[in-house]
C-alpha cells in the first residue's frame, strides 16, 4: 500500500447510508431522526422491511444501539443519533450454560448476536407475563438493552429451578452469582 493511501474505514458508512444525506459531519452530535430500521420480536433486524443478512453490520449497529428513559432506542454515535423500532427488546437468549451449584451457580446466556452474559447482580433475570398468563423472561444485557430468553431456553432454566422461601410465598428460581432469580410460583394443587 502506498504512504498516501488512507486504509481509514468508516465504521458508520452503513448507518450514514441508511439514513441518507441528513447525517453532517459536525463535532456536535446530530439528530437523524427515524431510520427505517427495525428489530423484530426474535431479534431480526430489518432495514426498509427486508431483513439485514450480514450478521457483522448488525452486530456493528447492536454496538452503538441505546435505550433512553422514556423506552426509545436510538443508534448514537459521537456526532449522530437517529431513532429506531423495537417490537420488543433488541435481542434474544438462544443459550445458557450452567456452572456450579446453588448460590455459586454461574448462569450464562448467549445472544443472537453472540455476546455473552452471566446473569447477577447487574445482569437481572425478570420474567413478566403476557395477557394469557404466559410467562416472558428477559435477562439485561448492558445499559437498559434487554434478551428475551428464549423457550427452549426458559425450559432449561425450569430444570435447573429450584423452590426458595421469599417472604410468605414459595416460588421456583434459579442462582446465578449469589443472587436468586424468580422464575414463577408452583401450580396450587
Amino acid at each position: 500500500m502506498s504512504g498516501s493511501q488512507s486504509s481509514e474505514i468508516d465504521p458508520l458508512k452503513g448507518l450514514r447510508a441508511m439514513a441518507g444525506d441528513r447525517i453532517g459531519g459536525s463535532a456536535r452530535q446530530q439528530f437523524c431522526g427515524e431510520i427505517d430500521i427495525r428489530i423484530g420480536r426474535d431479534g431480526t433486524w430489518f432495514y426498509h422491511g427486508s431483513p439485514i443478512g450480514r450478521k457483522p453490520l448488525v452486530k456493528l449497529f447492536a454496538s452503538v444501539l441505546r435505550r433512553e428513559d422514556d423506552g426509545d432506542y436510538w443508534l448514537v454515535t459521537p456526532v449522530e443519533r437517529g431513532r429506531i423500532k423495537v417490537d420488543e427488546v433488541p435481542f434474544t437468549a438462544v443459550d445458557v450454560n450452567a456452572a456450579g451449584a446453588g448460590p455459586s451457580q454461574t448462569l450464562t446466556f448467549r445472544t443472537n448476536l453472540d455476546d455473552e452474559v452471566a446473569a447477577g447482580a447487574e445482569h437481572p433475570i425478570r420474567v413478566a407475563y403476557a395477557a394469557d398468563g404466559e410467562p416472558r423472561p428477559y435477562i439485561l444485557v448492558r445499559g437498559r438493552l434487554e434478551a428475551r430468553i428464549l423457550r427452549p431456553v426458559f425450559y432449561e432454566l425450569v430444570e435447573l429451578a429450584q423452590m426458595q422461601r421469599i417472604g410468605d410465598d414459595e416460588v421456583y428460581g434459579v442462582w446465578s452469582r449469589e443472587q436468586f432469580f424468580p422464575l414463577g410460583r408452583p401450580d396450587p394443587a
